[in-house]
């Protein structure tokens, strides 16, 4: 998204324009998942002539109003690419989802949480190739994500730190914390290295990080293992 360069003077809600950090704030996101939020056309912005991205507080107000609405549904429930299980299109909450589990010809299920369009379908092509027997569900951003988890209880969660709606390292603390997930493995998906990664690390200390460019080589082998332990376990 090419964002129009303009003295602060200049535009007309000047006033009630927001930096990147206080909307961050607002939304509990990282700076850099605001960032690309406006990047991707989410959130109306423009620039100061330093560069610095400017958030109208009415497109800040949208876009909750728009989450709150439920506008945002996750893709596994409207794309014909991912296999529905019964555990998702029929089970009322996290015990009908429990109790799929338990079933012997319950298949294992990995929840990837990731926006890229590209991402999703590279990783439905390697568990399609390499893990035939696995289920794989898809969410769009950190809510929806976290709703679908909680819906599934997935043996392993694949999640990316950058995420719209609540970003990745908030999202992969909660769960590394909450007892309902006590069962599952999670494993990074990120583009970010080196110094890039360190605002992460708080979330991020003793999980699997598979980065994006080697993605086809790092990750069916962290799969593998993720799934022999819920197997074991």
């Amino acid at each position: 998204m090419n964002l129009a360069t303009m003295p602060a003077s200049a535009h007309p809600d000047s006033a009630d324009d927001c930096t990147t950090v206080a909307v961050a704030r607002r939304l509990g996101l990282a700076v850099r998942s605001v960032q690309l939020m406006v990047d991707r056309g989410e959130l109306e912005a423009w620039k100061t002539p330093g560069g610095h991205r400017r958030i109208s507080r009415a497109a800040v107000d949208r876009w909750l109003a728009a989450r709150k609405g439920g506008v945002a549904r996750p893709r596994a429930e409207r794309s014909n690419e991912v296999t529905v299980s019964p555990a998702q299109s029929s089970s009322p909450g996290l015990a009908g989802s429990a109790q799929a589990r338990g079933s012997a010809a319950a298949r294992p299920r990995v929840l990837l949480i990731e926006d890229s369009r590209h991402y999703q379908n590279l990783v439905g092509l390697l568990l399609k190739s390499r893990f035939p027997q696995v289920e794989l569900h898809l969410a769009d951003d950190g809510i929806a994500g976290l709703a679908m988890a909680g819906k599934l209880e997935p043996e392993v969660l694949l999640v990316d730190i950058l995420l719209p709606g609540i970003d990745g390292a908030t999202l992969i603390t909660g769960l590394r914390t909450h007892a309902a997930f006590a069962h599952s493995r999670l494993i990074v998906i990120t583009s970010l290295e080196g110094a890039a990664l360190e605002p992460y690390a708080f979330a991020l200390e003793g999980l699997p990080v598979v980065h994006k460019p080697r993605m086809a080589i790092e990750l069916p082998l962290l799969l593998a293992a993720a799934l022999a332990e819920t197997a074991a376990a």
